[in-house]
């Protein structure tokens, strides 16, 4: 009865922190429960909680770390490297000029230093340096 309260006990961090380890360790638990249910004495039940539980954790932890592939989040600066913006005020290599970008107008400086955007030409920003963002 113990393991099964234990098992209990361990899933209510797994649902609130999300945290495998607890799972593996709530099976680990019911395999103890049911050693005891087979008549197995509390050593034997300690020993098959504790290969149960270090056995998932050493297999099924790297196979879910090996298909966990989670996308990148892009934020900040980062994410509006790569993103198409309009011309706003004539754009160069030299003085720069200005573009909307991402809802917000922006200082901007031609990636190439003979090219020149004019007003409502679309642009890619390639980089953003400081406060200005670097379009081709």
């Amino acid at each position: 009865m113990w393991w099964l309260i234990a098992a209990v006990g361990l899933g209510i961090p797994l649902v609130l922190t999300a945290m495998p380890e607890f799972g593996m360790f709530a099976v680990g638990a019911v395999a103890g429960a049911v050693t005891a249910g087979l008549g197995g004495g509390v050593t034997a039940q300690v020993l098959v909680f504790v290969i149960v539980s270090v056995a998932l954790i050493a297999v099924v932890r790297p196979i879910a770390n090996r298909h966990g592939n989670r996308p990148e989040i892009k934020s900040g600066i980062e994410a509006l490297k790569g993103r198409s913006a309009t011309v706003l005020e004539r754009v160069d290599g030299g003085d720069g000029g200005r573009i909307k970008l991402a809802g917000e107008v922006w200082t901007a400086k031609a990636l190439e230093p003979g090219k020149v955007y004019e007003p409502g030409e679309q642009v890619d920003v390639v980089d953003i340096d400081g406060a200005t963002a670097i379009v081709l």
